[in-house]
This record gives C-alpha cells, sequence and structure tokens, in this order.
C-alpha cells in the first residue's frame, strides 16, 4: 500500500494556489522531505512548467517511488536519496548550469532538530541558484509565543515523541535565511494554523 497523509491531503490545495505565483518564474524545483509523494505529485501536475525533483531518507524512498510511478508524470525525477545533516547535498552547485531555482519544504523544519534546521538552510545556501525562490511550510512560534493552544498541544506531543523536534521561532528561522543571502518576499497564514514562508536569493 502507497503511505499516505490525510495532512498533506487537505492542504496541497491551499498550497498550490499561492505556489502558483511565487513559482511562477521557475523551472527546476528540488522538494526536500517528500514524505508520501502526494504534494510532488500534485504540484508536478498542476504546474507543468516545472521539473520537480522529490527527494527523502533511504526509508521513505520506496513508497514515494512508488506513488510517482502510478502517476507517469514526465516532470518529475527520481526520488533522490537525501538526508539534510549530509553535507553537501546530492545536488548541483548553486552555480552550475542544471542548478534548482526552487526549493520547498513541508512539515520537516519542525520534525529535525535545531541542527537539522541550521543544515537545511546551510545545504538551501550551496544549492539554491542565485534569484531562486525558497518555500517552506508549517507551524511556527512567533516572538516565542505559540499562535494557538493547538499549536502548543501539537509542540507537547512533538516532544514527547523526541526532544530534539518541536514547533521553530520565526525569527530564528528567518535570521539563517537572511544569512544565506535570502529575502523575506511573504508570510501566508494557511488553513489549520499554519504558514507558508517565501523568501527569494538575491
Amino acid at each position: 500500500m502507497i503511505p499516505f497523509s490525510a495532512a498533506a491531503e487537505n492542504n496541497k490545495t491551499p498550497i498550490l494556489e499561492i505556489l502558483k505565483d511565487a513559482f511562477a518564474g521557475s523551472s527546476r524545483v528540488l522538494e526536500i522531505a517528500s514524505g508520501t509523494g502526494q504534494h510532488a505529485v500534485h504540484f508536478a501536475k498542476n504546474l507543468p512548467h516545472l521539473v520537480w525533483q522529490p527527494s527523502d531518507l533511504p526509508e521513505h524512498l520506496a513508497g514515494l517511488e512508488q506513488r510517482i510511478v502510478e502517476t507517469d508524470l514526465d516532470n518529475i525525477g527520481e526520488p533522490l536519496e537525501l538526508d539534510v545533516l549530509d553535507l553537501p547535498w546530492p545536488t548541483p552547485d548553486r552555480e552550475a548550469d542544471d542548478a534548482f531555482d526552487a526549493i520547498y519544504t513541508s512539515n520537516s523544519l519542525h520534525i529535525v532538530s535545531w541542527e537539522g534546521v541550521e543544515a537545511f538552510f546551510e545545504g538551501v545556501g550551496e544549492t539554491l541558484a542565485q534569484g531562486g525562490t525558497l518555500a517552506i511550510y508549517g507551524a511556527f512560534k512567533y516572538g516565542g509565543a505559540f499562535t494557538t493552544p493547538s499549536n502548543e498541544a501539537f509542540d507537547q506531543s512533538l516532544r514527547k515523541k523526541d526532544p530534539k523536534s518541536g514547533l521553530r521561532d520565526f525569527e530564528k528561522v528567518d535570521a539563517l535565511a537572511r544569512a544565506i543571502g535570502l529575502t523575506l518576499l511573504a508570510d501566508h497564514a494557511m488553513p489549520a494554523n499554519n504558514q507558508l514562508l517565501i523568501y527569494r536569493r538575491g
């Protein structure tokens, strides 16, 4: 059975509406932590001008590959084995002719450790082409505070499973982005108390 995420199914349409504009001028997208592949397939199908490159940890690749094969889309790549902590990433350099001009990740920064968040931005810094776009979907804290009681409960449930995980402070994430030359273009409020951050390089 192909892995399935109800959350990914629910949020893929509102995210797509933002990405239509954010990725309008992009051509090659690297997705970090593609998971079940529902986002990869939905976005590749509805944004045919893009070549979508999914990636994830080895243990998630089989299900991801199965979903992609069944969709039979010609603008989605074979899933790439990628651990954000394993730098440099197995991707073209940001100055290469085939560099990625967009990077996307969903619900990943609160799963990995803070070291993983730092590595994510280091990898983005090495990979995202000048003028490229970074899109990050997920829940965040602002000014050190949770935006809703449900987000606080979610954070507690994450930390019970792994003390190194948890919702991140927007300000700390934004500082990492600015340190690699990214500028925040938009912070979109999304359904279910999530955000979609859009950054541009250069």
